[in-house]
């Protein structure tokens, strides 16, 4: 009773989200990293390269994702250390791998870090949402639902993972 109450509350159609990613829209699931522990790919050498390397800033992202996906939490967070630290791309992603790692405290934080550069960043909302679902505080995570909507974000992947989790208890693995 209370999940159809929940659900109603949100207006929740229960749409497929599982082919979509960790982005603002309606992307595809992350590749399985090409390289092992300690190496990133990079796309210009088609090659691994040592994650100390210096890529482009889009292609460690997609690295990050790529790492976090297969749950390489500890790797991921080494090539965002190259990143530049005020970023709010890498504060979400610096919290979605800590809160995966169970720092829930840091993850928070970094949330709220990158929101405070950009509060349109509904990527970040939506991974804070999920931390709320896992603590238990719904009320919270609805607020994010809220504002994910209310900063343009309905119907994208980070709209319907939040929706998913508040229904179900199930948070996204990227």
């Amino acid at each position: 009773m209370k999940h159809f109450i929940l659900a109603s509350a949100i207006a929740l159609p229960l749409a497929a989200t599982s082919a979509m990613a960790a982005g603002g829209g309606n992307e595809t699931a992350p590749k399985k990293p090409k390289c092992k522990t300690g190496q990133i790919y990079d796309k210009k050498s088609k090659s691994c390269v040592a994650q100390d390397t210096k890529l482009d800033v889009d292609s460690l992202y997609e690295n990050v994702r790529e790492l976090a996906y297969a749950g390489r939490y500890t790797d991921a967070q080494v090539v965002l250390a190259q990143m530049p630290g005020n970023d709010d791309r890498r504060l979400t992603y610096m919290g979605f791998t800590a809160r995966k790692m169970g720092n829930m405290d840091a993850a928070m934080s970094y949330y709220a870090q990158a929101l405070s550069v950009n509060p349109s960043n509904v990527l970040a909302r939506s991974y804070m949402g999920q931390g709320f679902v896992e603590q238990g505080q719904i009320t919270q995570a609805i607020s994010q639902l809220r504002a994910i909507r209310a900063h343009g974000g309905a119907g994208t992947w980070a709209e319907a993972s939040l929706r998913t989790a508040i229904a179900t208890g199930q948070t996204s693995n990227y």
